[in-house]
């Protein structure tokens, strides 16, 4: 199936990468000759926008500062078939462009991950964001059935235009490609992943990512995801062990009361109380909290029906 059939567009979102981006146009230029590129300007500073221009890309400048409302914003401009999304530092194989776009179309795939497999260059991928990814994977895997990634946190994907059309979040920063991921398997899409070679970015550039911080911020993204795509499962485990807590304290007042006829500790009846009746009310947010997730899914999912009738 050939690849020129389809309209194809491809974002990159950057913030002062002059020395790298040029690395990164050219490549796709060679290996997707088809394919709009589009620098989506997050602010930069230095002569980002001047080089993109020079190379023949085109240039959307973004106000709100964050990695996420550069793709966001790129999701609202454009409506090619597929689009890709990959970093300006030039540390992704741009080479492997046709392939993602290929399997994506073959197999009718909604999400191809470029999967980092391949590091030439220990530097490019440092042992804390090795760590981190596999940590956050792993919790993606354990808490979210379906087709389950290998790398989370990749920032080179394809998507198919009924995927980028339906994508209902709004963030801000790299924890993005968490809501990409799950955003696919909420809905059951067809995702596939191919290994790619990850390498250290130029010389002189340098890296946005903060190890520790934006590693938190993706956990609490998970955490908050599982509280809103899972919530029958995060607060029945919130409720039961509230009432665990309940039930054993009060217990603990029994033997006394069939002893004497009189309540002991009398404040620690009334939290044990409390307790228990919270952990009824908990239970019940849970299960309220679980129908309107579903039907939010199946609205979600309706527009993302919508858009492949209109392709």
């Amino acid at each position: 199936m050939s690849s020129r059939l389809y309209s194809c567009a491809v974002v990159i979102p950057c913030l002062n990468e002059e020395l790298a981006l040029p690395l990164v146009i050219k490549g796709l230029q060679t290996s997707l000759p088809q394919a709009q590129i589009w620098v989506y300007d997050n602010g930069s500073t230095d002569n980002t926008i001047l080089v993109a221009k020079s190379l023949g890309a085109k240039v959307r400048s973004v106000p709100l500062k964050g990695k996420g409302y550069a793709i966001l914003q790129a999701f609202a401009d454009l409506s090619t078939d597929y689009l890709f999304i990959i970093d300006g530092d030039a540390t992704y194989e741009t080479a492997a462009a046709p392939r993602l776009l290929n399997l994506a179309m073959e197999q009718n795939l909604d999400m191809v991950t470029a999967i980092r497999r391949a590091i030439i260059d220990e530097k490019a991928y440092r042992f804390g964001h090795l760590f981190g990814n596999k940590v956050l994977t792993g919790l993606v895997r354990k808490f979210f059935s379906g087709l389950t990634p290998h790398d989370l946190l990749s920032g080179y994907r394809v998507f198919s235009k009924r995927f980028y059309k339906s994508f209902p979040c709004i963030i801000s920063g790299f924890e993005i490609e968490t809501y990409l991921t799950l955003h696919a398997l909420t809905l059951a899409m067809p995702t596939g992943e191919m290994d790619t070679i990850y390498q250290e970015r130029p010389s002189g550039s340098e890296s946005k990512l903060r190890t520790y911080p934006d590693g938190l911020r993706i956990l609490k993204a998970i955490i908050i995801l599982i509280q809103r795509e899972r919530p029958l499962f995060a607060y029945c485990w919130i409720s039961l062990f509230i009432g665990f807590i309940g039930l054993i304290l009060g217990l603990s007042l029994i033997p006394e009361y069939l002893t004497t006829g009189l309540v002991p500790r009398f404040p620690t009846a009334i939290l044990s109380t409390a307790l228990i009746l919270f952990s009824l009310i908990t239970a019940t947010c849970g299960v309220l909290l679980h129908n309107i997730a579903s039907l939010r899914r199946e609205n979600i999912r309706l527009t993302y029906m919508q858009n492949h009738l209109d392709d």
